[in-house]
C-alpha cells in the first residue's frame, strides 16, 4: 500500500522543510498541492495517511477574497470526518481552529513573533512537548482553542501556541517545520520585520543557531508518531 499525505501549501518556496524531509525518510509520498496558484482539490480523503496545512500570508476567515479557502475548508471537514491524522501550521492551525469555530485573529496589544519564541507545553501538552523549547515563529495573527479541543503550549506573548482535538488532529502556531536554511530564506524574503515583539534579525540568527537542533529532534519525532511508516498504523498519538 502506498502511503499518501497531502501537503497544503501557501507559496511558491522549495519544498525542502522537515515535513517533506520525514515522509521521505519513512517512504510516504508527499502530495504537494497549491490551491493559491491553481491547483486543485477535490476534497477527498478515504485514501490519505494524512493532511498537512502550511502557514501563508492569508487570514483564515476571508474566504470571499481568496475563494481558493473553501476547497481547503472542505479538506479540513472531510479530514475531521474521516478522523484522519491532521497537522495545521501556522495559518494552517487557524484554518483548523475557524472551523471550528473558534476566534482568530490579531490580539488587539498589537503583538507580533518573528525570530525564535520560548514554548511551554500545558500540563496537558507535556505527552508530545516534555519540556520548553524554542521554536521559529511568524506571526501575528492566533486562534482561541476549539471548543472541545485541548491547550497544548504557550508563549509569553501569545498564551495559545498548540492545540489538539481528538487523538490525531494538532494546530500548531509555530514553525518547527522550517530549516536553518528556510528560516533564513524568510529572513531575506521578508526584510526587516516591524512589529511590537519582532526579534532583531541578529537575535534570530542567534537563536536560530542556538535552538535549532533540539527543535528539529523534536519535531522529527513528532512526525514519524503522526504519520507512522507502518502503512496499518495511523491512529498513534504523538
Amino acid at each position: 500500500m502506498n502511503k499518501r499525505v497531502l501537503l497544503i501549501r501557501h507559496n511558491h518556496g522549495p519544498d525542502d522543510d522537515r515535513i517533506a524531509t520525514c515522509l521521505a525518510r519513512e517512504g510516504i509520498t508527499a502530495d504537494t498541492r497549491r490551491p493559491f496558484a491553481g491547483d486543485t482539490l477535490d476534497g477527498k480523503v478515504e485514501d490519505l495517511a494524512g493532511v498537512v496545512i502550511y502557514g501563508g500570508p492569508y487570514s483564515a476567515y476571508e474566504t470571499k477574497s481568496h475563494p481558493f479557502l473553501n476547497d481547503e475548508y472542505r479538506v479540513i471537514a472531510a479530514a475531521l470526518d474521516a478522523d484522519i491524522p491532521m497537522l495545521g501550521i501556522c495559518q494552517g492551525a487557524q484554518m483548523i481552529a475557524h472551523h471550528a469555530g473558534a476566534w482568530v485573529g490579531p490580539l488587539p496589544e498589537g503583538w507580533h513573533e518573528f525570530g525564535y519564541y520560548k514554548v511551554t507545553p500545558t500540563a496537558a501538552g507535556k505527552d508530545i512537548l516534555p519540556r520548553p523549547l524554542h521554536l521559529a515563529q511568524a506571526h501575528y495573527h492566533t486562534f482561541d482553542i476549539p471548543s472541545g479541543a485541548e491547550s497544548l503550549a504557550s508563549s509569553v506573548l501569545f498564551p495559545n501556541q498548540a492545540f489538539r482535538m481528538g487523538p490525531k488532529v494538532y494546530g500548531f502556531q509555530f514553525h518547527a517545520e522550517q530549516t536553518k536554511a528556510g528560516f533564513t530564506r524568510w529572513q531575506n524574503d521578508f526584510g526587516p520585520e516591524e512589529g511590537r515583539g519582532v526579534q532583531s534579525r541578529e537575535e534570530q540568527t542567534r537563536l536560530m543557531h542556538l535552538h535549532d537542533a533540539a527543535q528539529e529532534a523534536w519535531f522529527m519525532g513528532f512526525l514519524a508518531r503522526l504519520f507512522p511508516s507502518d502503512a496499518e498504523d495511523v491512529s498513534n498519538n504523538p
